[in-house]
């Protein structure tokens, strides 16, 4: 969905509608920007990342027929995934973008399931009160202004004993050094991609590489917070919530993902194939078990680009 300069001016002064206009710009696009998908290769990785903040033996076979609602839900790749591997008989996406919520439940029934959506505000939940059995969100919590007010609504919604699981949230350290290695990708591919020999396949237009500056500049206002783990259970625990614990993932996955996607946005579609998507994902997923079997038990967690965090409402 396109948005006028006045709207993008508006959008860099007020996050809540940078993260709208943004999201409803992307909804159409987005899957397939990050290459999400709703078969086997994202189950797994959704239930990984819930499994790793919530091991095995905290999760009971109500988990099954939970209702489950999902705090920007963008196109409802976190909730969805999810359900497929087993976890909630009800699904209700909210988000603060109409067209990501129209999109996520567009593909949730595409699926068989049972998903409902709501446009809503994550510091004011249209729920009442213990209504909720499991509250989950995926790289969300640093695009909302109040952490405070977030945290309450959580804990107003669960019914009591109810979990709430956030993961794919950007660490303090970790966006550094991420943001970093993506800017000298992309330097450096939109500028190689330009010689005579390899322009006519791989250079980008002028035009489609402006839009994507663009979309960066407007990016950088709805990224609103980087975490430090400890922060972060310390908000969550002072607006009542029990059992809070941390987890975080990918280290060198991350310095490896971040540039790979950057390239990926700097050429042409067409000029990728399967082989590249395969060495990626494979690589990728190299990567990640590395850091989670062998370097988390000896690099602080700190250093980790992605921190997940649940805890349970009293």
């Amino acid at each position: 969905m396109a948005f006028t300069q006045e709207q993008f001016d508006l959008a860099k002064s007020d996050p809540k509608l940078a993260n709208i206009a943004y999201h409803d710009w992307e909804a159409e696009s987005y899957d397939e920007k990050w290459s999400i998908s709703y078969d086997q290769r994202c189950v797994d990785y959704a239930r990984n990342c819930f499994d790793h903040v919530v091991p095995s033996e905290l999760q009971g076979p109500e988990l099954a027929a939970a209702t489950v609602v999902e705090i920007g839900s963008g196109t409802g790749f976190f909730l969805l995934n999810l359900m497929q591997s087993g976890i909630g008989g009800t699904g209700i996406v909210t988000d603060l973008s109409s067209g990501m919520v129209s999109v996520a439940v567009r593909n949730g029934k595409g699926l068989g399931l049972n998903v409902t959506g709501l446009v809503a505000d994550a510091e004011r939940l249209p729920f009442v009160d213990s209504s909720v059995d499991l509250v989950v969100g995926h790289a969300v919590l640093h695009h909302v202004p109040d952490l405070d007010a977030l945290f309450s609504e959580v804990i107003r919604v669960l019914r009591p004993g109810g979990r709430f699981v956030f993961c794919g949230e950007p660490t303090q350290k970790g966006d550094v050094v991420a943001r970093a290695l993506s800017r000298l990708t992309w330097w450096t591919s939109t500028r190689v991609t330009k010689l005579p020999l390899l322009a006519e396949k791989w250079a980008r237009p002028q035009a489609e590489l402006s839009a994507s500056s663009r979309e960066a500049a407007l990016e950088s206002v709805v990224d609103i917070h980087t975490f430090d783990p400890d922060q972060l259970a310390r908000i969550a625990l002072r607006k009542g919530c029990v059992e809070v614990s941390t987890v975080t993932e990918e280290l060198t996955a991350s310095w490896f993902g971040w540039p790979v996607r950057t390239f990926e946005s700097s050429v042409k579609s067409d000029s990728l194939g399967l082989g590249w998507a395969n060495f990626a994902f494979g690589t990728w997923k190299k990567l990640e078990t590395l850091d989670r079997n062998i370097l988390s038990k000896v690099v602080p967690d700190k250093y980790f680009y992605n921190v997940c965090i649940t805890g349970v409402a009293p």
